[in-house]
């Protein structure tokens, strides 16, 4: 079987991103750093080795490629609670945007802490969220980090969010 155009397209991102040390919104030894660790993972079960996710929450950015078992690694702070204009508070959470082969315009979701459960069922965003389909957007503590993969397709699917 050929591969469709899309599947042609990219992804170019391994020559001009990231840069060294990108992978880090603060440094691995700052009091209060947590490491998040995961896979980006096709709809047939495969690792998404050429992908490149990008995560961000107030002042924090960080970007990783995926190695070639598409593994991934942020080092962040939780940031804290905000509230939307309306004065509506959202949980603890990170923005993340999945660039990968295939996909034309990039993915965004969402991280939420896994200590933040009251939060968490409380988040305006949360609640718009098919329960079942809600924990793919919830990490989940693994060996000291914070473990969270991300489904492009299947039945395990990633929440993403329209923009």
């Amino acid at each position: 079987m050929s591969p469709s155009p899309s599947q042609t397209v990219g992804p170019f991102f391994g020559f001009g991103l990231p840069f060294a040390g990108d992978q880090e919104a603060v440094p691995a030894a700052e009091p209060g750093s947590i490491r998040i660790e995961g896979q980006v993972i096709d709809g047939e079960g495969a690792p998404v080795e050429d992908a490149l996710l990008e995560i961000a929450a107030g002042e924090q950015f960080a970007r990783c490629s995926t190695d070639m078992e598409g593994a991934f690694h942020f080092t962040v702070r939780k940031p804290a609670a905000l509230a939307d204009a309306s004065g509506t508070s959202h949980a603890p959470h990170l923005e993340v945007n999945v660039f990968a082969r295939g996909l034309l315009r990039h993915l965004a979701t969402r991280i939420y802490f896994p200590d933040e459960e009251a939060a968490n069922k409380a988040d305006p965003v949360l609640q718009l969220v098919d329960p079942a389909r809600s924990g793919t957007l919830i990490a989940h503590a693994e060996d000291g980090a914070l473990r969270f993969d991300v489904h492009l397709q299947g039945d395990h699917e990633t929440v993403f969010f329209a923009l």
